[in-house]
């Protein structure tokens, strides 16, 4: 039921038709360059603006596509639970932007197809799947969030545990949790830095509950954890470094951030082939999505910290000063469902 073969088929018959009758030049699309046109579904957790960026420039690059990549911006989580009630009958080729933890879900479920793209080799062992089922993309450091209107960096917190203190009641806006990738991975960092091992969350749900006590609202989703930032709704929040630049540097907004003196938890941030899917054209995407232009192109423009060398970093990529916090990302990836899904029940606007 897939439209891309359907529509590919009905498209290669129409041609031959034609040809057969001589009343055309043999083109079997409609695209002026004589060869077939394709199509591409992304479900994808990056910031549209990326998105969009990407795909104008992968359709120039490959106009068989062009006019036909269809993008659906979803949380993280979202992308995985949308993949897996798709799974007897696949939508998407490809899954662009998911947690490791996430990705690994969905790879030992079955529901990414490996891969041997050419950039594979250039990639560390602990930013992709050994199966090559998914890869590793950019790293996303997670930091606190201020509105420098509102707050001066001295003034913001300069830890994660300041995030408590009782002067910030009703100060703080959270993007909700159990939809986003980026707060499902804070939080559990959270609960396995007040238990290493992973075996005793109750210390981490306090520290949780304590959170929910200083948090006014849970935005619904980025754009509205934005708005409501913007208007001092709230004036701190926790979320990802590149996303907070974007919107600082480009859309203008009064945001900044502090590096947790304790340490950023660091994400993989990766993309897979979606089993069911169209591989080849996921794996054409992929491809493209490495190559050394884009990806300085990226890390210069949209702050992306790339899993793969570049030959030439920006300024700010070369002059950031990354703490990265020790996770153990296996536990968070065995735990984290039941540790959000108890958040969820049992912290959540009960603090």
């Amino acid at each position: 039921m897939r439209r891309p073969i359907i529509v590919l088929g009905a498209t290669v018959a129409l041609g031959m038709v034609l040809t057969a009758c001589g009343g055309d030049d043999g083109e079997t699309t409609s695209d002026g360059g004589g060869s077939e046109s394709r199509s591409l579904t992304i479900y994808s957790a990056r910031d549209s603006n990326i998105t969009d960026f990407v795909v104008e420039r992968f359709e120039e690059e490959h106009p068989e596509y062009a006019g036909n990549v269809e993008v659906l911006n979803l949380g993280a989580q979202e992308v995985l639970e949308r993949v897996r009630a798709e799974a007897s009958n696949p939508q998407a080729d490809v899954w662009w932007g998911g947690t490791q933890q996430g990705l690994d879900a969905g790879a030992a479920e079955d529901l990414l197809e490996p891969i041997e793209p050419a950039f594979a080799a250039d990639i560390e062992d602990g930013h992709k799947d050994p199966d090559g089922r998914w890869f590793g993309e950019i790293l996303l450091p997670e930091v606190i969030m201020y509105n420098n209107a509102a707050l001066s960096e001295d003034e913001a917190p300069q830890d994660w545990d300041d995030l408590l203190d009782p002067k910030w009641q009703d100060q703080i806006i959270i993007r909700d949790v159990a939809a986003s990738g980026t707060m499902r991975s804070i939080y559990a960092a959270m609960i396995l830095k007040e238990s290493p091992d992973g075996t005793d969350p109750q210390p981490g749900y306090e520290w949780l509950t304590q959170l929910d006590a200083n948090t006014a609202e849970y935005a619904a989703n980025p754009a509205d954890l934005y708005l409501k930032m913007s208007r001092e709704q709230g004036v701190l929040s926790a979320w990802n470094l590149q996303d907070i630049l974007i919107q600082a540097e480009q859309q203008n907004m009064p945001f900044d951030y502090v590096m947790p003196a304790s340490g950023a938890p660091v994400l993989v941030d990766g993309v897979a082939a979606v089993a069911g899917g169209d591989t080849d054209a996921a794996t054409e995407f992929l491809e493209f999505l490495f190559e050394d232009g884009l990806r300085a192109e990226l890390a210069a423009d949209y702050y992306q910290i790339p899993t793969v060398e570049i030959s030439e970093q920006p300024e700010w990529l070369a002059n950031l000063d990354l703490q990265p916090m020790e996770v153990d990302w296996a536990t968070i990836g065995q735990h984290e469902t039941d540790w959000i899904n108890y958040w969820n029940e049992n912290i959540k606007n009960k603090g």
